[in-house]
């Protein structure tokens, strides 16, 4: 637009012109994003190309400075997000060639409280990604969510199995150990508690706050203030809400999340109430048998093991894990049930179950441990953004 002056009016609706344009422009990119991938079918090459996404970034930066006067880290965030949908989409194209049996456009899909409790919301984030419809199974407790796949009367559950501010979820940990079912995914979920409400209540009126035990371990700095009021223990959070709704009573509130509040007519009253600002909890999708990961894609490995009761006997493991260059991100241990004293190990490995490394890293653990199982192989979805100077 030149100099002359517009009316708001006209400039709202430029505006909404080159927000279309932009959004055609997004459509036609992603379609080449399966271009790209079909191309790679063909060569084999892996999804990711970190030297490929740098120069990318570093000639976007360069051009949006100078030829169009846009800020740096503008159009850094802009396209991480950009990159990492291509990438995702890329997946899921190699995705559905490596496991044709598996693409079915409708899957029942177990998981924890009603709809509106983070693991509901975490299920319509994953299978929304694969375009695949669901129908919903809610649950009690994590063990009927494993037992309803386990049983064939759903395809798929999704556990929460670890949170960045109150750690890993060991009821989740213990239920692996005796499991048939296989991971088959996983998903990072922001999660963003807040004190909701039948109406807008002040703090000190509050007498009994409903939630799940998880929010109130994520939320421990923030409860502490709260002076003389009762704790009640929900199955989920949006049981929690539920539980406000039914009783309709000024003095009492849920731990949950807004949107979901909004499901059950209840308003946030109090928001960023968990102890850490970032707080995202990790889910791992289960089904009955494993998933196959196309070779191209970054893949995790999750297994777990017992060693023996001597000494150096899991640093001997973790031996193996280094000297095949196999990245280790994350070592839980739980107890055996009925074997006093001794522990399993959980262990996830950056690292694709069907690589050379990855195979001769198994067959050396098998020798050297009590029990190993592989729990399973699959595609990381939580996308790391490449990294670029930024002057």
């Amino acid at each position: 637009m030149t100099d002359k002056q517009y009316s708001l009016e006209e400039i709202r609706l430029r505006l909404n012109e080159l927000d279309d344009q932009m959004l055609s422009l997004l459509s036609e990119r992603r379609k080449l994003s399966i271009d790209v991938a079909k191309s790679k079918v063909q060569t084999s090459k892996p999804v990711r190309d970190a030297n490929r996404e740098q120069q990318l970034l570093v000639k976007l930066i360069n051009n949006g400075k100078e030829k169009y006067d846009l800020d740096a880290q503008y159009i850094t965030k802009l396209f991480h997000t950009i990159i990492e949908d291509s990438v995702l989409l890329q997946q899921s194209y190699l995705q559905k060639l490596a496991n044709p049996e598996s693409q079915k456009p409708l899957a029942r899909v177990a998981f924890l409280g009603s709809r509106g409790s983070y693991s509901h919301l975490a299920s319509r984030e994953y299978f929304s990604r694969k375009h695949t419809e669901l129908i919903e199974l809610n649950c009690e407790q994590f063990k009927e969510v494993t037992s309803t796949v386990e049983s064939g009367h759903a395809d798929y559950g999704v556990l929460p199995i670890e949170n960045t501010s109150s750690g890993s979820i060991n009821e989740v940990y213990d239920l692996l150990q005796h499991t048939t079912l296989y991971i088959v995914g996983e998903l990072t979920l922001p999660i963003e508690h807040c004190l909701v409400a039948t109406s807008d209540i002040q703090l000190e009126n509050i007498k009994t706050l409903y939630s799940h035990p998880q929010p109130h371990q994520q939320c421990s700095e923030f409860l502490n203030r709260l002076k003389g009021v009762k704790l009640e223990i929900c199955a989920s959070t949006a049981d929690a809400m539920k539980k406000v709704k039914e009783l309709n009573r000024s003095d009492i509130a849920a731990i949950g999340n807004a949107s979901s509040g909004k499901l059950y007519g209840l308003q946030s009253i109090q928001s960023n109430i968990a102890n850490q600002t970032e707080n995202h909890t990790r889910f791992i999708v289960v089904a009955r048998k494993p998933v196959e990961v196309s070779t191209q894609i970054p893949a995790k490995t999750t297994l777990i093991m017992s060693t023996a009761q001597d000494a150096g006997s899991l640093v001997q493991t973790l031996l193996v894990l280094q000297k095949y260059g196999i990245n280790m991100t994350k070592l839980e241990s739980r107890p055996i049930m009925g074997n006093p004293w001794e522990e399993m190990f959980y262990v996830d490995l950056q690292s694709h179950l069907a690589s050379s490394d990855m195979q001769q890293a198994i067959t050396e653990l098998t020798k050297i441990t009590k029990f190993l199982k592989v729990l399973g192989c699959y595609p990381i979805e939580n996308i790391s953004h490449t990294q670029v100077k930024i002057d």
